[in-house]
């Protein structure tokens, strides 16, 4: 979406700012100018839509991958097929060492939850949020939630996103039962009922426009997005928190950690999991 003015002035008046020399910060201040004035004139929390579609589209969180299970029939055709299932596991593509083992199985089974989250122990790169006590009960806030930096320096872990999901739970959290799966429209309406209790994080996100011969502009266009994480904060979702080791529970997001997963024995320890072909 085009950004409010109001959400640019935030981003650039109250959050810290690089300090510039005097004639950069003039250069700076103009590019802002003319950004809030196209902001305006294109029309505040409109659709942003002046560029390539790719540039237009935005995921709008990972909450919805569960919800589009009920949404586009692969759950229901799993539980025709095989009805015996109970949990599923749901884990980010880039928590390479996450496979399923039998005795995290086990204790979620044991502890009857709903939900259950492997955490790991918080590393100073880590970056979104961890495992907080918020009025007294144990639940993960995502780093966008947090107050500031220092808030997020205090968890002791950080959340692998890895998630053991008691199937007819989740089912019943969304006010579902597997027989309802057959519905389209009453799953649609359960999955909005709940998508309006969780939070919507709002940020700012840079995309550019490419006039031709080299030439671009980049302009700041609003991003939202709904995360599974906030599911803890329900009070009728029963969750658990099961510690994990590293190897099972850190993510692979960059190149350059590369070298890092080589020396410590992460490379060696995925390699292990399955014969690769």
């Amino acid at each position: 979406m085009i950004p409010t003015l109001r959400d640019l002035r935030y981003a650039w008046e109250e959050l810290p700012q690089q300090m510039l020399d005097e004639q950069q910060e003039k250069v700076r201040q103009s590019v802002r100018q003319a950004l809030l004035q196209w902001a305006d004139k294109c029309g505040q929390a409109a659709d942003y839509r002046d560029n390539l579609p790719m540039q237009c589209l935005h995921p709008v969180g990972h909450w919805y991958e569960l919800p589009n299970l009920l949404r586009n029939g692969v759950l229901r055709e799993l539980l025709k097929q095989q009805p015996q299932v109970r949990t599923l596991m749901l884990h980010n593509v880039d928590t390479l060492g996450a496979c399923i083992d039998p005795d995290i199985l086990a204790r979620h089974l044991q502890s009857r939850a709903c939900l259950s989250f492997e955490v790991v122990s918080r590393r100073l790169e880590d970056r979104g949020g961890g495992l907080a006590l918020v009025d007294g009960r144990p639940r993960l806030v995502e780093g966008l939630a947090m107050p500031n930096e220092e808030a997020e320096f205090k968890l002791s872990f950080y959340n692998s996103m890895t998630t053991w999901i008691d199937i007819d739970g989740l089912l019943e959290v969304f006010g579902l039962s597997r027989g309802s799966l057959d519905q389209p429209n009453v799953v649609d309406q359960a999955i909005r009922q709940l998508a309006r209790r969780m939070p919507t994080y709002i940020t700012l996100k840079e995309v550019k426009k490419r006039w031709g011969n080299g030439q671009e502009d980049v302009f700041p266009v609003t991003q939202f997005e709904k995360l599974w994480s906030d599911m803890t904060a329900l009070p009728e979702v029963a969750c658990q928190f099961i510690v994990v080791p590293m190897l099972r529970g850190q993510q692979l997001k960059e190149q350059t950690q590369l070298d890092g997963w080589l020396r410590d024995g992460s490379a060696a320890s995925i390699e292990q999991l399955c014969s690769w072909q």
